[in-house]
């Protein structure tokens, strides 16, 4: 395995897109159970049959690109492949010191977020990225030792992970997080995503109330013809409401939290909606802590 996936580091982009799209259609294919997921999550937020169709391409060009993303060596830098649009937000969230959260969905190259934000960015404040460990060991290790690059560390998806999320927040650093992840059970709340009810994480919300810093959103959207990516950032659209409007009543308070945030998600998934990951079983039930 990993000799095939070194292999496919060191195609191009043009060539690992062309692949993943056969791979993103073989998998549409010869699952049943993924094909509805597809119609229905991509019916329920209003999606036409065009967008819905290349998002099966796009979704398989997100696998390909990873032996690029993951395994290419550090002194191969990303940034000649990325465009950036709206940097200065991040600029301006950075020169105010008060920690930085970015949030993105399952939406284009997520991956690259991370990264190019390491490259441009990493220097000055590093990310830590939350992350969900795979369940194979093989693919754990790939994904501790691939994701550890300058200006950019990892923190699992447990409490040592979060209290190291804390600690980045409150030395003024960034944290990324992928708030359309469903969460274990007792560590989200139900919010609407397109109308449906989604489990949703609390954590996004509250790491941004109790630290103080700001909140941005990005998507990376994969650009044609072996272009890279384009990384866009956007300002949240409305505020984190304040739990003085709840009574006190801190799951009221997080349920609106969690709403904010899903809705957050919606507006920029809307920008490239066929490049989200309309596969994902988003409306899952919670599995236990």
């Amino acid at each position: 395995m990993f000799t095939v996936l070194h292999w496919l580091s060191r195609r191009s982009l043009g060539v690992l897109h062309a692949l993943g799209a056969a791979l993103g259609w073989a998998g549409y294919a010869l699952s049943g159970r993924y094909r509805r997921r597809v119609r229905e999550n991509a019916a329920l937020a209003g999606i036409g049959a065009a967008d819905r169709r290349a998002s099966v391409a796009h979704a398989g060009r997100m696998v390909a690109e990873l032996p690029l993303l993951w395994l290419r060596p550090a002194a191969a830098p990303l940034l000649p492949a990325v465009q950036w649009q709206g940097a200065e937000l991040i600029e301006r969230a950075l020169d105010a010191g008060r920690g930085l959260v970015i949030l993105t969905p399952h939406l284009g190259a997520f991956e690259v977020v991370a990264q190019g934000y390491a490259e441009r960015f990493g220097a000055r404040q590093p990310m830590t990225a939350l992350y969900r460990p795979a369940k194979q060991a093989w693919l754990r290790e790939l994904e501790t030792t691939a994701r550890a690059r300058p200006g950019l560390l990892t923190a699992p998806a447990s409490l040592a992970g979060v209290r190291q999320l804390i600690r980045a927040l409150r030395q003024g650093q960034t944290v990324g997080l992928l708030p359309d992840q469903v969460p274990p059970e007792g560590m989200g709340v139900w919010a609407p995503f397109f109308g449906r009810p989604a489990y949703t994480m609390t954590l996004a919300s509250r790491l941004a109330l109790q630290t103080g810093a700001a909140v941005l959103l990005t998507l990376c959207e994969r650009l044609p013809h072996d272009q890279g990516w384009c990384y866009r950032v956007f300002a949240l659209p409305e505020p984190l409401p304040d739990v003085a409007a709840f009574g006190g009543d801190d799951t009221a308070h997080q349920t609106e939290c969690a709403a904010v945030i899903n809705r957050a998600m919606e507006f920029l998934i809307r920008q490239c909606p066929a490049q989200y990951l309309w596969g994902y079983n988003r409306y899952k039930a919670p599995r236990a802590a």
